[in-house]
């Protein structure tokens, strides 16, 4: 029987907690505003729900896979979370970053390099989906939809508090994207421990 309770009190957690999707999603949030931003959070969407599809369909496969391809996964996560680091904490005010990248295919391309979604969706299949379902691939795929969808549920709570508080973070710009960029280093150093 499945466990619904573990599962989502689960993917709550992962999907909720600061990473690249949700620190990128409430920085474009506070920069350029709920509407603005909404690109990227679909490009989050797309791209998790291929990352999760992955997922599903080679887990098996991925984890005898992963030893050998964790180092250079960490790595290019770790690269690209401190450019988007280097970005945020470079931005000065919002008008100014109006025009700053936030569209579909930044949020698409995160999904390939940002090692919490990988973690996220191994973890969940192997933990939690598998064990119950097996190998049944249209399961496997309803259920990669499923994380996908509830890891971008986050992504726009992330975005929608981040343009609730245009006008404060505004005020305070240059603390509010130290913050952000701080977070986001962190991010990219837990990727080794």
């Amino acid at each position: 029987m499945f466990n619904w309770i573990n599962f989502l009190a689960y993917v709550s957690v992962s999907a909720g907690t600061p990473g690249p999707n949700n620190i990128m999603s409430m920085s474009n949030g506070s920069r350029l505003g709920f509407k603005k931003a909404i690109p990227f959070n679909f490009g989050v969407l797309a791209g998790c729900s291929i990352t999760m599809t992955i997922c599903a369909l080679f887990c098996s496969v991925l984890s005898e896979v992963i030893p050998k391809i964790q180092t250079p996964m960490q790595i290019a996560g770790a690269c690209y979370m401190l450019y988007l680091a280097w970005k945020t904490f470079k931005s000065s005010s919002i008008s100014e970053n109006e025009d700053s990248k936030s569209d579909f295919l930044s949020g698409f391309l995160l999904q390939f390099v940002n090692p919490k979604t990988f973690i996220y969706g191994i973890v969940s299949m192997q933990s939690f989906i598998i064990p119950v379902y097996g190998n049944n691939y249209l399961v496997l795929f309803l259920f990669a939809l499923l994380l996908a969808l509830l890891g971008f549920s986050f992504t726009l709570l992330w975005l929608l508090f981040g343009s609730t508080f245009k006008v404060l973070f505004s005020k305070y710009s240059k603390i509010t994207n130290t913050i952000m960029a701080l977070l986001l280093v962190y991010c990219a150093i837990s990727i080794f421990f």
